[in-house]
């Protein structure tokens, strides 16, 4: 579709009339900044290569909030506000602003198709791990495991150990778990159903990504309930989806009435810029959806590629891993150090800061896929101070499908572990968020930290990348190309 026919939540137009995703990017990021870093948010409007140098303004917004839990919020508000107040909703009438989604008349009504599992739920946290299933004693050793290798925090393990003790907890009794996205390779659809939970399952209108959908709720032991157009219909995979681009106030409408308290869980991914425009409109329908239901949780999955905050025994972690790197590594990271002009092989952190900043923004994802990513974050910020209950995590680097199609991160994945990071299978990774999400609803969201970035950093899954002994993308180019290989074959 080109950008003239383009509908539903679009990037705004230029005066030469161009939808410029980098000039959205920009602006954005500098009204995000403004209120806590002129300088910063000066700089971020000057950027003239916004492909190439976004990364340095990304880790800005985390930087310019680490002073104060007010200069945080005080981003995420401004970043927000700026990404709504730009972006615009094209219809056949021509352009509207995007808070008009809050009260836009829906285009169609939806209605519910229940689709009920025939399988009995699991009575026990099981996770599927290298083509068995981790599960008690196993479970507990494999996290210990973990932990030790900085694979993930503490405190992700310790909330995976608390849903394994409370096996009553998986079937989530009075919620329905919305997940937008509920193809998507990364989403709790199939753990949630296995558990025998109540979803609402909302995607792209895709006869055969509905029928894996339906099938899977029919051979599991929970609830699916999918939008259909006429009361008392069955789901139909020829029928049933909608498109969040396009359909915000006719998805929200429907999400009102879904019986129990709402978990709005945003799975959504689409590639390039379409990624923004979707999570977005995601965006947009949290804010009408939680006027109209309050009680609502939300749920995000933050990337492990990103620029985050880590506390001071991560730092220490990376720093002893940095000093007991072997004899051979410290040879050839000498003069690789100095062939690269400082690029290759960085130690991740300064010894004794707190808090770190683990950069792990990997340039080849892009702006429009760090952009995306952000606004989560913004918005799980925003609603926490709200007194919403939130569960946003890190996961893990996972071989995805739209990780391995990308032949350079491909082959980086496939050399991660020789710089102490470990990249999870998706079966392993959806079991082990999906748990998270569960501990986080039992416990109002997890403990009260009091600066946000503490929040994002609580039960992190991050696969070693704050852990390490190098800055990943000081390592990112030698991991692939030692990976090559593997990722080839």
């Amino acid at each position: 579709m080109s950008e003239d026919e383009q509908q539903g939540v679009v990037f705004p137009a230029g005066p030469d009339g161009r939808r410029s995703t980098a000039a959205l990017g920009r602006a954005v990021t500098a009204d995000a900044l403004r209120p806590v870093d002129a300088a910063g948010a000066l700089a971020a409007e000057r950027e003239t290569n916004w492909r190439g140098g976004y990364l340095t303004h990304f880790r800005r917004l985390v930087e310019a909030g680490l002073p104060s839990a007010t200069a945080a919020r005080a981003i995420a508000d401004a970043g927000l506000t700026a990404l709504h107040a730009r972006m615009r909703v094209s219809g056949p009438d021509g352009e509207t602003p995007l808070d008009g989604l809050a009260t836009a008349p829906a285009g169609r009504t939806m209605h519910t198709a229940e689709v009920r599992g025939s399988a009995e739920p699991e009575r026990e946290l099981s996770l599927p791990f290298h083509g068995g299933r981790l599960r008690g004693d196993a479970l507990l050793r494999q996290l210990d495991t973990w932990v030790a290798a900085g694979v993930v925090e503490p405190s992700c393990a310790e909330a995976v150990r608390t849903v394994a003790a409370h096996p009553e907890w998986l079937a989530l009794p009075d919620s329905t778990v919305v997940v937008l996205g509920a193809g998507a390779e990364m989403g709790p659809l199939t753990a949630l159903l296995r558990w025998g939970a109540r979803v609402a399952g909302v995607d792209l209108p895709r006869t055969a990504l509905w029928t894996r959908v339906l099938d899977t709720a029919r051979g599991s032991a929970g609830t699916l309930l999918v939008p259909v157009d006429e009361p008392g219909a069955e789901a139909d995979p020829a029928r049933a989806g909608a498109d969040l681009i396009t359909e915000v106030p006719a998805v929200a409408d429907w999400l009102a009435t879904v019986p129990g308290r709402p978990v709005l869980g945003n799975y959504v991914y689409a590639d390039g810029a379409t990624n923004v425009r979707v999570s977005t409109a995601v965006d947009a329908l949290t804010v009408r959806l939680t006027a109209e239901r309050p009680e609502a949780a939300l749920a995000f999955l933050a990337t492990p590629t990103d620029v985050f905050a880590v506390p001071a025994d991560a730092v220490a972690q990376s720093v002893r891993a940095y000093a007991d790197r072997s004899r051979g590594a410290k040879l050839l990271g000498r003069p690789l150090r100095t062939v690269s002009g400082g690029r290759l092989l960085q130690r991740a952190y300064v010894p004794g800061t707190d808090p770190g900043i683990a950069d792990s923004l990997v340039a080849q994802q892009g702006p429009n896929y760090a952009l995306a990513k952000r606004l989560q974050r913004w918005r799980a910020t925003t609603a926490r101070t709200a007194g919403t209950t939130v569960s946003m995590n890190v996961a893990p680097p996972t071989r995805t499908r739209s990780v391995v199609k990308n032949r350079a991160l491909a082959a980086a994945y496939a050399g991660a572990h020789r710089f102490g990071v470990e990249i999870f299978e998706p079966a392993t990774s959806n079991v082990l968020m999906a748990a998270l999400l569960v501990h986080d609803l039992h416990t109002g969201g997890g403990p009260a930290h009091a600066h946000p970035w503490q929040d994002e950093a609580h039960e992190a899954a991050h696969g070693g990348l704050w852990r390490a002994a190098y800055q990943p993308r000081s390592a990112l180019g030698l991991a692939a190309l030692l990976g090559y290989g593997a990722a080839r074959g």
